[in-house]
């Protein structure tokens, strides 16, 4: 009944996307993917974001390091047709990438423009969705995709503003793609780690009262760690995890059920 190959990822193959540096949770998620030994394909933004993805990428013996702007046309389809050509198959899918312009994020949501809204809703809800379309091809025998969300998405977090309404939707469009995809053996998952101190959160207002609310509040009483969410997150690739899809899955020591 229980086989320690069940959770290795030893010779899956994985897409990594979002890793900024090392402190982006999807550094901490690559990390403990191949620690359980899977083999990945890793992105970074752009030239300027190059210099400080590709060390990372060599520390993780990563063969493909790809360009990964999804404001830049036909930029995600290059990515696939690369992982195409150099493995043929994907096990694997990690979207870790979010985006609101500043000037919407930081205020209400009444006034967030409607450009702002639709580039938030693109980059940070539908790629995941075109990038699903684009890994089914790679995926004949099956395989999992997992988003980043955040409890914003179902409570009103202050300063979290139209991301709340932009992370519902991705939550929302990974259990249909789970409804959808489960029947090829494809999971999905949406996993919302607590608050944690990344580049991207510190866009957002009131940052540092809530890092200190949720230590004080969470029941483990803790902040977790990137390698706390990484653990968790490649537990969902093994096929200990078959079973489990559709859901949103907080590692955030439990602070989503306190008030």
């Amino acid at each position: 009944m229980y086989d320690a190959k069940m959770i290795s990822l030893q010779g899956r193959k994985g897409l990594v996307t979002g890793i900024a540096n090392d402190r982006s949770i999807a550094w901490g998620c690559a990390k403990a993917f191949r620690w359980l030994g899977a083999e990945l394909a890793v992105t970074y933004l752009n030239d300027k974001a190059k210099p400080h993805v590709e060390p990372l990428a060599r520390e993780l013996d990563a063969p493909l390091l790809l360009p990964l702007d999804l404001r830049v046309e036909g930029q995600l389809e290059a990515v696939f047709e690369r992982v195409a050509a150099g493995w043929g198959r994907l096990d694997f899918v990690l979207h870790s990438i979010a985006f609101a312009p500043k000037e919407d994020l930081q205020g209400p949501v009444v006034d967030c423009s409607r450009d702002g809204f639709l580039t938030a809703m693109d980059i940070s809800c539908h790629s995941f969705i075109r990038m699903a379309k684009l890994a089914l091809p790679l995926m004949p025998e099956g395989g999992t995709l997992i988003t980043m969300t955040y409890l914003g998405s179902t409570q009103v977090v202050e300063g979290y503003n139209m991301m709340g309404p932009v992370k519902a939707a991705l939550e929302a469009a990974a259990r249909y793609m789970a409804a959808e995809l489960g029947p090829r053996g494809i999971r999905v998952h949406a996993v919302s780690p607590g608050p944690l101190k990344t580049r991207a959160a510190s866009g957002l207002a009131h940052f540092d009262a809530l890092l200190n609310r949720a230590a004080e509040k969470a029941p483990a009483r803790s902040l977790v760690s990137i390698a706390d969410v990484g653990l968790a997150t490649a537990f969902l690739a093994t096929d200990a995890a078959r079973h489990i899809t559709g859901n949103t899955i907080y590692i955030d020591g439990g602070y989503h059920i306190v008030d």
